[in-house]
């Protein structure tokens, strides 16, 4: 929140320098990111009243005009067309400096002698108004520093405000806390009010048909008001907090709003049809263009202002183009209201209108300083305008709040918690500072009572914070807590996930950390079937986007985003995982079920591009081997079998499930061609995704070690013809089922099909390796167990061996 010192100073007695009270206030909470010197960009502007104006004799747009400086009179060329007899006006003088760099130097316009230049607001770099010279306020010294006396240099905070202080969300909020910080009287603006003529409940009324959404809502009527532009006071302290001058109607509502934080509406009352307010709730579908002239369609719950036939604002958010106060206005129905913070949340969120209003009625107002505000905008408004506050207000409040119930505070337990050494009275002054009200109870008690404005405040805890801040937590001693000495007890979970992580990153593979959400479209880009239990997508009641509207069932589409956003950037070569969470929907009234998982993907060049690199590619054996490697260190055997039916996102044939003891953990392939188009994804990617809680069930963290062999190992090598399709993972199975003792280890060394090889048909070239752990073997001890292994696999996979085929 932007906070100008001069709109502070209202309000309170500032002695300090800028940079001494935004410290401070930091260690108060209220954090000042910035501090900014806003001097004027012009030098050598003063204030002229212009003696005579006529019509230059060559040009019919200009006028020739002669002002008095104090010191005398100049010449001037304008060809402004508001410029008069006897106004004030700024006049940059021969050698001023205006912004964008000009110098104003002496010169003849159309024949005639021109010693300076009348300025427009825009042209001073201190409003926007170009229409014409900038009219000053008559009260002037002529020839006086236009910036001296316009007061236009001012330091402007930017202050962070937390969630839970919206009564910081105001200029005197933030002076209320200044003051207490300085010991210092803070000065509440009037509220009184000069009203005259008809009484405004003859005039209009309001009539709250869901007080659950607005509790309270105030209201009252100005009578002969004039639109014209603010006064430059108004204009200067808008400005400076970031706003935008429009009208003395408008700017008043915006006024007050920063002043005291309260936001307010003003309504042309022409345009109230009946006359009257009607506040409700939206129907589904109900159709309404705000001031922003966007049309938006309605749902149903969303709190909208009406006359008595349409609706006229969006409570709350923004109002309607069909009731804005325009250049004719004659009347103005004032709104100062207190809607449910939780509703405006909601429908601000779900209309995608963050307001500077809606800002701070989502986080909580004041409901007792509603009036305060309405009568403050009213008299204002008047005041700005030259209209007249028409007798009373209209005050409906059928639900009214409860007062703040008592707060016990106990000065024993605020020293045993601070670490601190304060008396009673001083924890009631700092309390009291802070305007609330504090009363002895007994000794050593205190009943405190909040105002209605510190909506964060209902238990003792939060009046100790507010003494800690108050007394300064640079003054609370520092002192360690006592920790009991007792061994760190570790989450078995994550000390697996942990250990994953460790193992994935010394294959080389980088960890991803993703939102659980993701696109409605995620299920269909990934071809999933009608029935895949992953289609049972939990929908966000709010998402923060449309691509962000659902809990994942998977992780292979957050995958592939952000596979593609690498890619995109240039980064094509790519290893990635991501340990997360996936959820599925299980019925309506049910929580979800919630699965932790492990997903990978691999894209790009199996190696770094080098000279010795040979442009290898990654391959479906790639991302099995470091799945395989990954299995090895958590000392569990994964088996790979055909997907059947194989999965649409997947390749047929480059696809494969995991199991392990019979039960499936996951899946690994190749990511089928359509997906990959339909995310605008070029090249091959693979990818695997693992249940981990199934697998962190499997893992064996006990390690067994065994001695290394002392004596060597024999090979023998076949070659055996087997059909296309046959995997070489049957003969491996056969081979080991009857547990030879022996029979150490069988591998697949080489695969071959071409030219001595019969059609339909591949050469599976494996090496079987014998040891004993107790002596040496001779040939002939391995000739008879090799004989009988390569038997059952000739007998039981219908293999034969390459060469004696005939």
């Amino acid at each position: 929140m932007l906070v100008s010192l001069k709109w502070l100073k209202d309000y309170v007695d500032i002695e300090r320098p800028s940079a001494e009270l935004a410290e401070p206030l930091t260690l108060t909470g209220l954090e000042v990111e910035s501090c900014r010197e806003i001097r004027p960009e012009f030098t050598g502007v003063v204030a002229a009243r212009v003696i005579s104006v006529r019509p230059h004799p060559d040009a019919d747009k200009l006028s020739l005009c002669e002002v008095d400086i104090g010191t005398g009179s100049l010449p001037i060329v304008c060809g402004a067309p508001n410029i008069a007899v006897g106004q004030f006006v700024p006049l940059a003088k021969v050698g001023a400096t205006i912004p964008g760099g000009f110098k104003i130097k002496s010169t003849r316009i159309r024949g005639q002698k021109s010693e300076g230049m009348l300025c427009s607001e825009e042209e001073l770099g201190i409003g926007s108004d170009s229409t014409g010279i900038m009219i000053l306020p008559d009260d002037l010294s002529i020839g006086a520093d236009l910036a001296e006396v316009l007061d236009l240099s001012d330091v402007v905070f930017d202050i962070s405000i937390t969630p839970n202080r919206p009564d910081c969300l105001s200029i005197i909020g933030i002076a209320r806390e200044v003051a207490a910080l300085t010991g210092k009287k803070l000065h509440y603006p009037s509220t009184a009010v000069m009203e005259s003529g008809e009484d405004i409940h003859g005039m209009t009324s309001v009539e709250i048909l869901d007080p659950d959404l607005c509790p309270r809502y105030t209201a009252r009527m100005i009578r002969n008001v004039k639109i014209r532009p603010s006064p430059h006071w108004v204009r200067r302290r808008l400005e400076a907090v970031g706003l935008r001058a429009i009208n003395n109607v408008v700017d008043v509502t915006n006024f007050v709003m920063m002043e005291m934080g309260q936001p307010l509406h003003a309504f042309d009352f022409r345009f109230l049809e009946q006359g009257r307010i009607v506040v409700r709730r939206s129907r589904e579908g109900e159709s309404f263009i705000s001031l922003d002239e966007k049309e938006r369609d309605l749902r149903g719950d969303i709190l909208m202002i009406c006359d008595g036939v349409k609706p006229v604002a969006i409570g709350g958010i923004m109002g309607g183009l069909n009731s804005e106060v325009k250049d004719n206005t004659d009347t103005i129905f004032l709104e100062s209201a207190y809607f449910d913070s939780a509703s405006i949340r909601r429908s601000s969120r779900w209309l995608g209108m963050g307001t500077d209003a809606a800002f701070r009625f989502e986080r909580g107002i004041d409901r007792e300083g509603v009036v305060r505000a309405l009568h403050r905008a009213a008299q204002l408004i008047a005041d700005l305008s030259g209209g007249s506050v028409c007798r009373g207000y209209i005050d409906e409040y059928p639900q009214k709040i409860s007062v703040p119930e008592k707060i016990q505070l106990r000065v024993a337990r605020t020293n045993r918690m601070l670490g601190t050494n304060m008396t009673g009275d001083e924890m009631a002054g700092i309390l009291e500072s802070l305007e609330m009200f504090v009363s002895n109870n007994d000794q050593g008690t205190y009943r405190v009572v909040p105002p209605t404005f510190r909506i964060d405040v209902t238990r003792e805890i939060d009046l100790i914070e507010e003494i800690a801040r108050l007394y300064g937590y640079d003054r609370i001693p520092t002192t360690m807590p006592e920790i009991p000495s007792a061994p760190a007890m570790h989450d078995r979970r994550i000390l697996f996930e942990n250990f994953v992580r460790e193992l994935l990153a010394g294959r080389g593979f980088s960890e991803a950390i993703q939102y659980s959400f993701v696109s409605s479209r995620a299920v269909d880009v990934l071809g999933l079937a009608a029935e895949d239990p992953r289609r049972r997508l939990i929908k966000i009641r709010n998402p923060l986007s449309e691509d962000q509207a659902v809990m994942r069932t998977t992780m292979l589409y957050s995958l592939l985003e952000t596979a593609r956003r690498n890619i995109r950037t240039g980064e094509s070569d790519l290893k990635i995982f991501e340990i997360g969470r996936l959820y599925y929907e299980k019925g309506k009234g049910s929580l979800p079920e919630e699965k932790r998982a492990l997903g990978i993907i691999m894209t790009g060049l199996r190696y770094d591009d080098d000279w010795h690199g040979q442009n290898l590619k990654v391959d479906f054996f790639d991302l099995k081997g470091a799945i395989e490697t990954l299995m090895a260190g958590l000392r569990v055997q994964p088996e790979f079998v055909r997907a059947v039916p194989v999965p649409a996102f997947l390749h047929p044939g480059r696809a494969s499930l995991m199991n392990i003891n019979g039960q499936a953990i996951g899946f690994i392939g190749e990511i089928h061609k359509n997906v990959l188009e339909k995310m605008d994804i070029k090249g091959h990617v693979y990818a695997a995704e693992i249940d981990l809680d199934l697998l962190a069930g499997l893992y064996m963290e006990q390690v067994a070690y065994q001695e290394i062999p002392r004596f060597p190992a024999i090979s023998r090598d076949v070659a055996f013809l087997v059909p296309q399709k046959m995997e070489g993972r049957a003969l491996i199975s056969i081979s080991l089922e009857n547990k030879e003792e022996l029979l150490e280890k069988v591998h697949i060394f080489d695969v071959y099909e071409g030219k001595g090889i019969p059609v339909g048909m591949k050469s599976l070239g494996m090496r079987f390796s014998y040891r004993s752990s107790k002596r040496t073997l001779t040939d002939e001890e391995v000739e008879k167990i090799h004989e009988r292994v390569i038997r059952k696999i000739l007998s039981e996979s219908g293999a034969k061996i390459r060469g004696a085929e005939g």
